[in-house]
């Protein structure tokens, strides 16, 4: 007697064993489905959740400060080339220290490193120190996305003598991405 032989004819005299297996069998690819379903529903989630942050990252969207304003423009330094978009981060950083009353005495832009798509600006100048404050929140929070790599301020030697100005002499190197020529 073989395998089958001995299904069929326990199949055959018993109707409920054969119900039984029916159900069970049923359950299952109904299981299966309801699984295949749920996956789908949580790869397609994950799939917006990519896209918008990918939106975002790209600067489609405007970006949501903490204060509830927004800031619009993109992330990276514009430019057809690095010298034009050194250019535009020293015209940033320009227009920010003069925002916060502050003169620049000397600046640099350094293009040398830009294979990685980094721009670095020396600068140096003469700010007030509650303007300074408001200058490395102005660069650091502000579009494009500008990182303060290193910052040096020397505190005016006689304030409120004779010549004193009390305003700090302040070097500060500035870097930002370039996106690289439009692609």
């Amino acid at each position: 007697m073989t395998a089958r032989t001995i299904v069929e004819r326990g199949l055959n005299y018993s109707p409920l064993v054969a119900g039984v297996i029916y159900a069970t069998v049923l359950c299952l690819l109904l299981a299966s489905a309801i699984y295949s379903v749920a996956d789908i529903w949580a790869g397609a989630s994950a799939l917006s959740d990519t896209e918008e942050l990918l939106a975002l990252l790209q600067g489609r969207n405007a970006i949501v400060q903490s204060d509830g304003g927004t800031m619009n423009g993109s992330p990276f330094l514009e430019g057809s080339s690095v010298t034009i978009a050194g250019a535009a981060l020293l015209q940033r950083v320009a227009s920010a220290v003069t925002k916060a009353n502050g003169t620049i005495q000397s600046s640099q832009v350094d293009v040398a490193g830009s294979r990685a798509g980094a721009v670095k600006l020396q600068i140096s100048c003469e700010i007030g120190q509650d303007d300074l404050q408001r200058l490395l929140y102005d660069l650091e929070a502000g579009m494009p996305f500008l990182f303060v790599d290193e910052l040096t301020a020397e505190m005016p030697q006689a304030v409120g003598a004779a010549g004193g100005t009390g305003r700090m002499h302040v070097q500060f190197a500035v870097s930002g991405q370039w996106k690289g020529a439009a692609r």
